[in-house]
């Protein structure tokens, strides 16, 4: 009867462990892939034009700076050169799914017309990758947007953007160098520190 009782309380505890939290949820890859971003926070790298190979647009020099982790938002500005414009705004919601969105500005801090289009992950992706096919917000701004899908992967020594255009030739790819991080960049258009 003592043998039974033992192994009946050996059995209870194993399996108490086992429907713990700590023990029996690994994190999501969302959550892996978010929580190595905000490893970068107040950190600024330096990029390249990777596709196409070169684009009047990106001729000046690409920066991204990771500069806001709040809980459930980050933000990164992306410079081209002196144009302080564009911010990728990145939310996770409460089943673990990322959400990007494009944040416009002008100089004088009011937002283009074309702003806020992106997407949300249809899925929790994986710890270095994330993909955002366009919203119905960005079909209704931009219809020849529709097609758009974004992906960003962050791994121990790059960041990447990058869009494609489904049912066209359309590639864009800017990658940063993780590794070296650069001295920290003004506000972009429109913040307020």
């Amino acid at each position: 009867m003592i043998m039974r009782s033992s192994l009946l309380l050996a059995l209870v505890l194993f399996l108490g462990i086992f429907q713990n939290p700590a023990f029996s949820q690994e994190k999501a890859p969302s959550q892996k892939f978010w929580e190595n971003l905000r490893n970068h926070c107040g950190k600024a790298y330096a990029g390249e034009l990777i596709s196409p190979e070169s684009d009047p647009r990106f001729s000046g020099r690409l920066v991204m700076h990771v500069r806001a982790c709040e809980e459930g938002r980050i933000r990164i500005p992306f410079f081209v050169g002196e144009d302080r414009s564009r911010t990728w705004v990145l939310t996770m919601d409460e089943e673990g799914l990322i959400q990007l969105k494009h944040d416009h500005r002008h100089e004088d801090g009011s937002e283009d017309q074309v702003t806020q289009y992106g997407g949300k992950a249809s899925n929790t992706g994986s710890a270095t990758t994330q993909f955002f096919p366009a919203d119905q917000f960005t079909a209704n701004l931009l219809p020849a947007a529709v097609g758009n899908v974004w992906w960003i992967t962050v791994d121990d020594t790059s960041f990447s953007y990058n869009l494609r255009r489904l049912g066209s030739p359309t590639l864009f790819t800017v990658k940063f160098d993780l590794t070296q991080p650069i001295e920290v960049p003004e506000a972009p258009w429109g913040w307020v520190d």
